[in-house]
């Protein structure tokens, strides 16, 4: 797959910007907006659908990844290493905020945006922390036919999922 040039936040969207943007729209709070484990202002913001995900990038002027765009931003310029800091799992609490803490993971829920390196893209957290919406429909078979320049993803779902990446906090 080859991709035209794309624009990427560097961070996850943030509780102090979608608070910004509920108050100048009355978008409506997402899930655990209230919730003092993750509504921080710093914290990524948690329990938005893939609806209001979109809501919000347009309010923003911008717009979800495509899925091949998301995996392509994911890897940081890395080529053939399963993980964009490299091969070893074992440096993954290093890298990402998952699943307990260890190293330099020492959230036990989400972490503030930016807690661990950027990869080599510059982009944070594009392991762990907050599953992260892309674009798409979800199809398993979609690349095995689709465009080899800038897929678009599939028109529709078999299951009605749109795709999310990235794993959190808890996966």
């Amino acid at each position: 797959v080859t991709l035209d040039d794309f624009y990427m936040d560097a961070t996850e969207v943030t509780n102090a910007q979608y608070a910004v943007f509920m108050e100048q729209t009355g978008h409506r709070q997402p899930n655990y907006w209230t919730n003092s484990t993750y509504n921080q202002p710093n914290q990524p913001v948690v329990g938005v659908s893939w609806n209001d995900a979109v809501a919000y990038a347009e309010w923003a002027g911008k717009r979800l990844p495509t899925e091949a765009e998301w995996e392509y931003a994911a890897r940081g310029g890395q080529v053939g290493q399963r993980y964009t800091w490299g091969d070893d799992r074992n440096l993954a609490r290093d890298y990402a905020n998952y699943q307990g803490t260890d190293g330099k993971d020492k959230w036990q829920y989400t972490a503030p945006v930016g807690s661990f390196k950027p990869n080599g893209y510059g982009l944070y957290d594009m392991a762990g922390n907050v599953w992260e919406w892309c674009q798409d429909w979800y199809d398993e078979n979609y690349y095995s036919n689709s465009p080899g320049k800038n897929p678009l993803g599939p028109d529709s779902s078999p299951l009605g999922w749109r795709i999310l990446r990235g794993g959190s906090w808890r996966h």
